[in-house]
């Protein structure tokens, strides 16, 4: 209910900002390109912030209602991976699980200035602000096995749509609540820099492959293949059955994953000062 709520609050602020001023579609529309990184946290990575980062890019429509809010579109490309291997903790290194996994999203919600800002002049051209949003994203966890890499969510390897479960196998696509901060600042007329962190709250815990329990590996071999009892355990220094019922990952914690880095925007349109009058 509470996604539904916040897609009404945005729908609601579009057709205000719309229908106010529906002649200034070209002074009130920009876009732009952003550059940066991105990384996940859960139970691969718990703690570390920036650390595991891979190369992310995507693009930004702003709606720009007044000096203070602005209706924001994001399309966000970036890849995520965790490790065990390169954790200090001894449970995560014995465990020994890794991933990576691409994330493709698509976003929209509301940015608020702090301060007036306006990328039409330089009267006033810089603000800190925040964002808040609703976001679409795919993602698909893969693994390697002796150079090659596996999909993990059709394995099941925590038993997932089989007896020795009872949980469905988890969907690649998936919603989340992106939140973040970010500072721009005017280059020159129309055109401005802007440097932006932004943290997604997702509703999974299997962005990593990771949450529940061991299961035997014998018997999921005989449900999903060999392939699952393999990603399943690959604990080290363990016989296959010493694991069983025992924590794999912490499913009370949802995963997380982020975006930044640097965006440049700029207005494609000419102003139109008859179109202007109510923002200026």
């Amino acid at each position: 209910m509470r996604f539904f709520r916040i897609i009404f609050v945005l729908l609601l602020l579009l057709n205000v900002g719309w229908s106010g001023r529906a002649q200034g579609f070209k002074t009130a529309a920009e876009m732009g390109f952003f550059g940066g990184g991105s990384y996940y946290i859960g139970d691969l990575n718990p703690l570390k912030h920036f650390v595991y980062s891979k190369p992310a890019f995507g693009a930004i429509f702003r709606y720009n209602l007044t000096k203070r809010y602005s209706l924001r579109f994001t399309g966000s490309y970036g890849q995520v991976y965790g490790n065990d291997a390169d954790a200090d903790d001894p449970f995560q290194v014995n465990r020994n699980l890794s991933f990576k996994s691409d994330i493709l999203e698509l976003a929209f919600g509301i940015e608020i200035d702090l301060f007036n800002y306006n990328i039409n002049n330089m009267k006033d051209p810089i603000t800190p602000y925040f964002f808040y949003e609703v976001a679409f994203f795919k993602m698909n966890p893969t693994a390697e096995l002796n150079g090659e890499d596996y999909t993990l969510q059709n394995l099941g390897t925590e038993g997932q749509g089989t007896s020795l479960s009872d949980k469905d196998p988890y969907k690649l696509n998936q919603l989340s609540v992106p939140l973040g901060i970010g500072l721009k600042f005017n280059l020159k007329k129309r055109m401005a820099i802007s440097i932006e962190y932004g943290i997604r709250k997702t509703f999974t815990d299997y962005l990593d492959d990771v949450s529940g329990s061991y299961v035997d590996p014998d018997l999921l071999a005989a449900y999903n293949g060999s392939l699952a009892a393999e990603f399943s355990d690959r604990s080290l220094g363990n016989s296959n059955l010493s694991n069983v019922g025992f924590n794999r990952g912490n499913s009370s914690n949802k995963d997380w994953y982020a975006f930044y880095g640097i965006m440049f925007t700029f207005k494609p349109f000419k102003e139109n000062i008859c179109d202007m009058r109510g923002w200026r």
